[in-house]
């Protein structure tokens, strides 16, 4: 009997021991019970266990270090997701690694308490990230983590029209659109701001789960500045799937210009805050090939380009293109399917101001090559920039569509509104 306490003491000495060379480690054992206990003598190594752990917790570091975000996280933003802190401590050391082994620069506070990157994520990455602290009596502490990045396949982009640092005209709406297909339009909506300068109200409309226009009421005021926030980075689009982006976008808005053309007198309009600046003549879609009425916003500007019928329709009983011209001068789009103002120097110029011949385009007399700068296209392309307004009249045909282009501009305010998510 005396034989098997010595037994037990003994085991019980070199478990004290253990504990000690951990540096701390409390060790705790689900078969630690009273058989032990009613063997030893008076309880002495029960206290002299008690007295070991005191004593490695007295030399454990204070410091107690935080990773985010937290061990085995995935979809992580790639957006200031990734940090290290510490309280009761200054960090030492911060290291942080993708897969490959690849170092991530980053930034330490001036009071070493929190650790940033300091530049973007990659999607789809996974990053290892070891901190280490001291407290203030110099003890050290430690941690780890590791996560993965959102993928691309979970996360959405915005991608938006116009650019920053841009100047546009009075009718540039705020057009986004979105690579995924976005089912909670309301989280995502209130992730976006569209403010101006000018103070005009501006609202929002979605034409689909993929696209999304903000504008005011009215045209913008000229020399007005326009700001876009994206603060999209963490907010949940779709099931599973979430936005990365945080953005700020600013913009300047030109002069007022809004250029009418009436297919019926075959003349165009130009206007600069209200003032007629100049007429030219033109050549609108003839009586089959009629052009879309309604306001049309400039999109996209090409000294020179091909356009070819068989894009938009244009076809011959055998399939061939009814028109297909490689160098198309001065061309201003107006819509996605395919309508431009633009130069033409194959037509006789008789036709401008007289007759409409074109296939729904709206055609200003020009020259092959478009270096000459004195004709009625090279003017109109050189004093137009992208936002600025064409409103098409008597031409016959319908109202453009709102979404076929930056067109919003023809759906009444209340249709707009109705359309907004929030």
């Amino acid at each position: 009997m005396e034989k098997r306490v010595m037994t037990n003491s003994k085991r019980r000495r070199g478990f004290v021991v253990a504990s000690a060379l951990l540096g701390g480690v409390l060790v705790l054992s689900a078969c630690s019970g009273g058989g032990d206990s009613a063997s030893g003598s008076s309880g002495g190594g029960d206290t002299s266990q008690a007295k070991a752990d005191e004593a490695a917790a007295e030399k454990a570091s204070e410091a107690v270090i935080k990773i985010t975000p937290k061990d085995g996280s995935d979809n992580a933003s790639i957006n200031n997701s990734a940090a290290v802190t510490v309280s009761k401590g200054t960090l030492t050391s911060v290291t942080m690694t993708s897969a490959d082994g690849k170092a991530v620069s980053g930034q330490l506070s001036a009071d070493r308490t929190s650790w940033k990157p300091s530049v973007q994520l990659e999607r789809s990455t996974s990053y290892k990230v070891a901190a280490a602290a001291k407290d203030s009596e110099g003890r050290v502490a430690h941690e780890n983590a590791s996560f993965t990045t959102v993928s691309p396949s979970n996360s959405f982009i915005a991608n938006f029209t116009p650019e920053d640092g841009s100047t546009v005209g009075v009718g540039m709406p705020v057009s986004i659109n979105f690579d995924k297909a976005i089912s909670d339009k309301a989280a995502v909506q209130k992730g976006i701001t569209v403010t101006s300068s000018s103070g005009q109200e501006v609202v929002c409309h979605w034409f689909n789960a993929n696209r999304m226009d903000c504008r005011p009421e009215d045209y913008w005021q000229g020399n007005s500045t326009v700001t876009l926030k994206l603060a999209l980075d963490g907010v949940e689009g779709a099931d599973g799937v979430y936005g990365v982006q945080q953005k700020t976008v600013t913009f300047r808005i030109g002069r007022n210009q809004v250029s009418y053309v009436d297919a019926k007198t075959k003349q165009m309009k130009v206007t600069q805050d209200g003032k007629v600046v100049k007429t030219i003549p033109i050549s609108a879609g003839s009586p089959e090939n009629t052009t879309y009425e309604g306001i049309m916003v400039m999109s996209e500007k090409f000294k020179e380009t091909r356009m070819n019928g068989t894009t938009v329709g244009f076809t011959d009983n055998d399939g061939k293109a009814e028109y297909d011209i490689k160098d198309v001068p001065h061309a201003i789009r107006l819509t996605n399917s395919g309508t431009f103002v633009h130069g033409n120097y194959w037509g006789a110029k008789s036709i401008f101001g007289s007759v409409n011949t074109s296939h729904g385009c709206v055609g200003l007399s020009d020259t092959k090559g478009a270096n000459d700068p004195n004709t009625p296209a090279a003017w109109f392309y050189n004093n137009s920039i992208l936002g600025d307004v064409v409103v098409v009249s008597n031409t016959g045909d319908k109202t453009v569509a709102p979404d076929n282009g930056l067109n919003g501009w023809n759906m009444n305010w209340a249709e707009w509104k109705a359309g907004s998510a929030v």
